[in-house]
């Protein structure tokens, strides 16, 4: 159980939370919403330890396990698997404790709680969890060092449900994932076994996941139950009463104040004007709802075009001559067309985004763009492109005289404050502004010469519920093309009404809806792994069944397949043995079965090398 117990929190002079008290019961899953600044980031550093409070007290049961991803994961060459089984720091410091103990009944006490710990499934569990947020099986003994940063925090998200700790906290855990990891996240959060509390602007997984929410309103923690929906339409009942009972009670202090104007001078009605005083005086206020400012984008709308746009015939498309990611593109965009791409991150949706905007030549094929063709591009890592000393207006007021030889104040103002930038946020640092505000400005920029055709590259990685919200209403309102990339659902079902699914090579038109496309996925990996499975039991019957004298190497991997399950076998004997209370009443038996059971892991250790080596020479010389 999680108490949060009159808690106060400031950084510098502002208050991000004050004099706030809220639980969580154990078995919870709560979504912790609120607007981007408003210190849910901050609450969960808090409730780590990381940071401490003004005033007021977190507390958490002391037997529970905390845990949440974690963000500093140094570099290093140890494979994926064994970084997420050594997250388990408990499991990893007994399993070496096996090595060097030598007090036999704390050895039994190390076995024992290895068996309750499910040690020796750890392998199995690690990998289905890497798998299921999208590495390939062969990914999952490369070193950590080999992926780039978005890989990198799927290891770190992995490696945090490995652990599947008492009270687990995750903080935007879809931001780093593509729609076919959200989805596999989605359902594996909904039967989370523990206490679960998660920062996310992704509705859909909020509605799936959590089944109470914790909102941060005008520095105060307020608990709701059920999902997001249910909250939003219980909030919005309690907004309609308070403004209702404001209303009334202002109403009601007009009415007494007008007496009290009128009778305060007459003797004969000095005391009930003296009465009437001392109420207004006493009556406990009800505030007025002050509603928050709605934010609200606006794409300018371009002159027409005659369609397509946009004609690709039969493109092959890359970045290393000679090995193209897509082949055979044969599609047009035209003027209306609303298209979302689908497919797993490496697919090459982005590259596909890239050829459209003309940042990557055709490898083979052609493009035939229309003359007057205007495109506004966005990509997630232009934000880091920002020139962070510069201010918003004075990066809109150069990108106006770049393109025009000149600019007008008002006029860099009036595009600015189509993307909610006010004169004095406009007139910030970049540095200052959030994540949100720099997406918007990126927006801002795209939009400038009124384009016929927006790329979105993932747009909502960095907004809020609200920005989201008027993002999805300003491309319906938007008079072009539009083609997006985004691993929020809700996106993808309100503004898209073509999908193209890049897989395996290939871009295709996909038949169907979302629902559709998720059937889709459940049913594509139930038949990978079916054939990866028949792939392995083929090889290892070919292997077995070859006539004649056999290949050096081909002995090679069937010996040291045999080794592996003989050894296997004899792990499983020793670990069984090791588990009954009578194995502890003889010393030197322990002894023994523990030099034995070091020398079998040693050598299972070996021929598991010797196997892989093997069996990767074997498909090199198959291949």
């Amino acid at each position: 159980m999680l108490t949060i117990n009159n808690l106060t929190y400031k950084v510098g002079s502002r208050t991000l939370i004050e004099d706030s008290s809220v639980n969580v019961m154990d078995g919870w899953k709560v979504g912790l919403i609120g607007q981007n600044g408003t210190g849910k980031s901050t609450l969960f550093k808090l409730i780590a330890g990381e940071l401490h409070a003004d005033a007021g007290t977190i507390s958490l049961s002391q037997r529970q396990r905390f845990g949440m991803v974690r963000q500093d994961i140094e570099d290093t060459e140890t494979p994926l698997i064994e970084m997420v089984v050594n997250a388990h720091e408990e499991m990893s410091a007994l399993m070496k404790a096996t090595e060097t103990e030598e007090d036999p009944n704390k050895l039994g006490d190390i076995y024992a709680r290895l068996i309750e710990l499910d040690a020796y499934a750890a392998p199995s569990k690690a990998a289905i969890l890497l798998t299921g947020l999208g590495f390939k099986d062969h990914q999952l003994y490369e070193p950590f060092s080999s992926f780039s940063g978005g890989w990198r925090m799927r290891v770190a998200l992995a490696a945090a449900l490995f652990v599947e700790p008492d009270f687990l906290l995750l903080d935007e855990p879809t931001n780093h994932l593509d729609l076919e990891a959200i989805m596999w996240l989605e359902t594996y959060l909904a039967n989370y076994p523990h206490t679960l509390m998660v920062i996310s602007h992704d509705r859909e997984l909020l509605n799936k996941c959590i089944d109470h929410v914790i909102h941060i309103d005008k520095q105060k923690l307020v608990a709701y139950t059920g999902n997001y929906d249910t909250f939003e339409r219980e909030r919005a009942a309690k907004l309609g009463v308070q403004q209702k009972m404001f209303e009334k009670q202002q109403a009601q202090r007009a009415h007494m104040q007008a007496f009290v104007d009128r009778f305060r001078a007459s003797a004969a009605k000095a005391a009930q004007a003296q009465s009437r005083i001392k109420a207004l005086e006493r009556m406990d206020l009800v505030d007025e709802v002050m509603m928050e400012r709605a934010v609200r984008f606006t794409f300018p709308s371009p002159e027409k075009l005659s369609p397509p746009l946009i004609a690709i015939r039969h493109v092959d498309v890359g970045y290393t001559e000679g090995k193209p990611i897509v082949r055979k593109i044969h599609e047009n965009i035209d003027t209306d067309d609303r298209i979302a791409l689908l497919g797993a991150n490496g697919n090459g949706k982005s590259t596909m985004m890239k050829l459209i905007a003309g940042k990557l030549s055709p490898m083979q094929g052609e493009m035939v763009r229309s003359g007057k063709l205007r495109i506004g591009y966005f990509s997630q890592h232009q934000t880091e492109e920002l020139d962070v000393n510069s201010t918003p207006f004075q990066e809109m007021a150069r990108l106006t005289k770049q393109k025009t030889g000149d600019y007008k104040e008002h006029i860099v103002r009036a595009v600015l404050g189509a993307f909610g930038f006010s004169k004095n946020l406009a007139d910030n640092p970049i540095s200052s502004l959030s994540g949100g505000e720099k997406a918007r400005l990126l927006f801002a920029f795209m939009s400038f010469d009124k384009p016929h055709l927006l790329l979105l590259d993932e747009p909502t990685n960095h907004l809020d519920m609200e920005a989201r919200e008027a993002l999805v209403q300003a491309l319906n309102n938007y008079d072009g093309a539009i083609v997006i990339v985004s691993h929020d659902p809700i996106m993808v079902e309100r503004v898209a009404d073509r999908l193209w699914l890049v897989k395996d090579g290939a871009c295709q038109n996909f038949n169907g809806d979302l629902d559709d496309y998720r059937d889709f996925i459940l049913k594509s990996r139930r038949e990978e792994r079916k054939e990866e499975k028949e792939k392995r039991a083929k090889e290892a019957k070919e292997t077995k069944t070859v006539s004649g004298p056999s290949p050096k190497n081909d002995k090679k991997v069937a010996d040291a397949e045999k080794a592996v399950e003989k050894l296997s076998k004899e792990k499983e004997r020793l670990e069984g043995l090791m588990a009954l209370p009578e194995y502890y009443n003889n010393p030197q038996k322990i002894k023994e079965t523990k030099a034995t059971y070091a020398t079998v892991m040693k050598d299972l250790e070996k021929q598991e090398a010797i196997w892989l080596e093997a069996q990767e020479a074997q498909e090199q010389a198959a291949g």
